[in-house]
């Protein structure tokens, strides 16, 4: 065979792949929903594992329940129908040096056309045991060795570069995921002929001095070593993606997307606020009038770095999160005062209107003897209301503004805005925190998060921000004792919480809302309420869920805070804000149906107060290993950095802070969870090379392809 013509190495992979032979307009939709849109997307795309079936066994030596790789030559093939209507059993009798074996395929008539006695073939698949019948070969991959059969396309010609040995067997062979209606064999032949269309030399967007220090190999024979492995590779090392060929692809997109990040912070550092604020005795004064009480050591530190960070001529850019119950609000109101005292406004942007209530119920009253007004936004919010809060806001009259993204709305207008405070603001997408922080000029940045983050992802998502945490607890707060029981120890959990409401003590009972069946979930609370009520006669029962109106949610927390509501029935309306020292019971209904961290933040709307607090996780049927997991990692731990690493674990980094929403990266050929070390080492090398004189042309061109189309993220400049 003789290859094909080499293309330039830039017009070849940013070639789109629905241009490409083989590839129509059903199977171009099928790639673009998977996020492959060009040739080089499709080379990055990893296989799921590797599997050796280079390893010929003869057919005597074949057991059932196992998978082998056989070669020998077609003695007879044909289709044989059956009495199921539409169903047919593609039957060859093989021949290999120890004798005769049958090889079957279900539903594959199409096969007729492809094997002819005579050929030689390889095949791979799961031996099975049939009476009568005896071994056979189930449905397994082949090719035809002898001839110029397709294994996917019979009318096909194979591409060059088979001389190694085939593409589906005879070797080590990369398994992919399926994408769409194309499985891996037609993936395996779409690569492989990609490869050998690649030129000698490809641009590197490596320098080369980082290339020779780390010794990693070209791109051109990662590209090959990633799809198809020298015969001699280990195949455990293959399965945990750590071959040379794998590593340098790896480490290639982690290092240009650290190295994107720190251009972003060194643009950002010679950015220049246009009022630096002051600290100075008078606005000492101010803070201390308005504390409720002394702050911790970790609240203590984290408000230091956060002050200086105002002082200082470039704009803050500052991620601080902390366990549930920290203290972060009140840290992040004294920054607020700071900026107020400076005569610059405030925006506090929370996910829901209820915390947004929550949060200016307990903030209003503590500035109420400051010359500071308070405006509460929200899409709730009376017309009237609204207007006026506009209004004071653009006119100055207005200082601290608490809200939900009915903050960014276009017709919001502030005389100056100094500082922006995004509450739990994984909630957030990158377009709403962006359009708030617009509506000031270069104004101060901190983001809240009562969800910790694990530091592979701190250094992904939060990798331009500076980070402080608050690790501590308030002084006589107690850790929540947590436990996991089956719907048959229901009446244990209700004496218990019988007891603590006769105490004197309130709690809570939560139930899932699933979008998919809102209504059926809001009928089963609203039913769990009126059984509670008769079960705890004696006792007042209150209903709170998202479909209720404010005013009617602001009526129910005010009567649960005051202490005349003693049992609240709640959706996960209360998963974020709700502080109420007196509740020590929470009870989580269907806990199976919750993700970790959710299930860490009800629970931390109790041990607010100086009584042991307790957490009951109620499920179920049968749990699912990876609920199990779940609801034993939060009865072992109350630490929220712990958890969040053991969500990142068990949930992946896409799902637990939504890919699209969080600005997480859209990595191709890296996992974060697998790759941890490798980020680590990209991070230092990318602030290295930054450092260093200028960066090579080539890596500024990668660099800026891959930020703003591969990562999904805005512009390094």
């Amino acid at each position: 065979m003789t290859a094909s013509r080499p293309q330039p190495a830039v017009d070849l992979l940013n070639q789109e792949l629905r241009f490409q032979k083989g590839v129509g307009p059903r199977r171009a939709g099928e790639f673009e929903q998977a996020g492959v849109h060009t040739l080089d997307d499709l080379l990055h795309r990893f296989p799921m594992r590797f599997e050796d079936r280079s390893q010929v066994q003869r057919s005597t030596d074949l057991k059932p329940g196992e998978s082998a790789a056989v070669w020998g030559d077609v003695v007879s093939a044909g289709l044989r129908r059956t009495r199921r209507r539409g169903f047919s059993v593609f039957e060859m009798l093989v021949r290999d040096d120890a004798g005769l074996f049958r090889v079957v395929w279900m539903n594959q008539p199409f096969l007729q056309d492809v094997f002819k006695p005579g050929q030689r073939v390889s095949l791979y698949g799961k031996v099975e045991y049939r009476s009568p019948g005896g071994l056979r070969l189930s449905n397994p991959q082949y090719e035809v060795v002898s001839s110029s059969g397709d294994p996917d396309e019979p009318d096909a010609r194979d591409e060059p570069g088979q001389a190694e040995g085939g593409r589906h067997t005879g070797r080590i062979v990369p398994v992919y995921e399926r994408i769409g209606s194309l499985a891996t064999g037609h993936l395996r032949k779409l690569i492989l002929a990609t490869l050998d269309r690649l030129p000698p030399h490809l641009d590197d967007p490596l320098p080369e001095t980082l290339r020779t220090r780390l010794g990693l190999p070209g791109r051109r024979e990662s590209l090959w070593g990633a799809h198809f492995p020298a015969p001699d590779t280990a195949l455990t090392t293959l399965n945990r993606f750590r071959t040379p060929a794998q590593l340098r692809l790896i480490f290639e997109e982690l290092f240009l997307f650290q190295l994107g990040l720190a251009m972003r912070r060194r643009a950002r550092d010679a950015e220049r606020k246009p009022r630096v604020m002051q600290v100075d005795d008078r606005v000492r004064r101010s803070a201390l009038s308005v504390l409720p009480f002394r702050l911790t050591a970790g609240q203590k530190a984290a408000l230091r770095t956060i002050v200086e960070d105002l002082c200082r001529p470039r704009p803050m850019n500052r991620l601080l999160q902390g366990d549930v119950g920290c203290g972060k609000t009140i840290v992040a109101l004294l920054a607020g005062l700071v900026a107020m005292e400076n005569g610059l406004q405030v925006a506090l942007m929370v996910p829901t209107e209820l915390l947004a209530e929550q949060h200016y119920l307990s903030i209003a009253p503590m500035l109420s003897t400051s010359r500071f007004r308070v405006v509460l936004l929200t899409g709730g919010s009376p017309a009237k209301q609204r207007r006026e809060a506009e209004l004071a806001l653009e006119r100055g009259d207005a200082h601290l503004v608490i809200g939900t993204q009915a903050l960014v709305q276009q017709s919001l207008r502030f005389r100056e805005l100094g500082l922006v405070i995004i509450d739990e603001q994984h909630r957030f997408g990158v377009l709403q925190r962006a359009t708030l922080r617009d509506k000031g000029a270069l104004p101060d940045v901190l983001v809240m998060t009562a969800t910790p983050i694990p530091r592979t992802l701190a250094l992904t998502t939060y990798g331009d921000l500076d980070v402080s945490v608050i690790r501590d607890l308030p002084p006589g707060r107690r850790p929540i004792k947590t436990t996991v029981v089956g719907e048959a120890r229901r009446q244990a959990v209700y004496t218990f919480l019988r007891g603590e409401l006769t105490a004197g003590r309130q709690a809570y009972v939560v139930y899932p809302l699933v979008e998919d069946s809102e209504k059926m979930d809001l009928k089963a609370a609203t039913a769990m309420a009126e059984t509670l009520a008769t079960v705890f006669a004696g006792h007042t029962v209150g209903l709170l869920h998202g479909r209720m109106k404010s005013d009617e949610r602001d009526g129910v927390m005010r009567r649960f805070a005051a202490g005349h509501v003693h049992l609240l029935v709640a959706t996960t309306v209360i998963e974020v804000g709700v502080d109420v020292p007196n509740a020590t019971v929470m009870v989580v209904e269907h806990a199976e149906r919750f993700g970790l961290a959710q299930l860490h933040q009800l629970r931390g709307r109790v041990g607010r107060g100086g009584d042991q607090s307790h957490c009951y996780l109620l499920y179920q049927g049968r749990l699912t290993d990876t609920a199990k997991a779940r609801l034993a990692a939060l009865a072992r731990t109350t630490d929220g950095f712990e958890i969040a690493e053991q969500d990142l674990q068990l949930r992946g980094p896409g799902e637990m802070l939504g890919t699209r929403q969080s600005g997480l990266p859209t990595l191709r050929a890296a996992n974060l969870i697998r790759d941890h070390d490798v980020m680590e080492t990209a991070r230092d090398e990318a602030e290295a090379v930054l450092g260093e004189r200028g960066i090579p042309e080539p890596v500024l061109a990668h660099l800026d392809e891959a930020w703003t189309r591969r990562f999904g993220l805005a512009g390094v400049g």
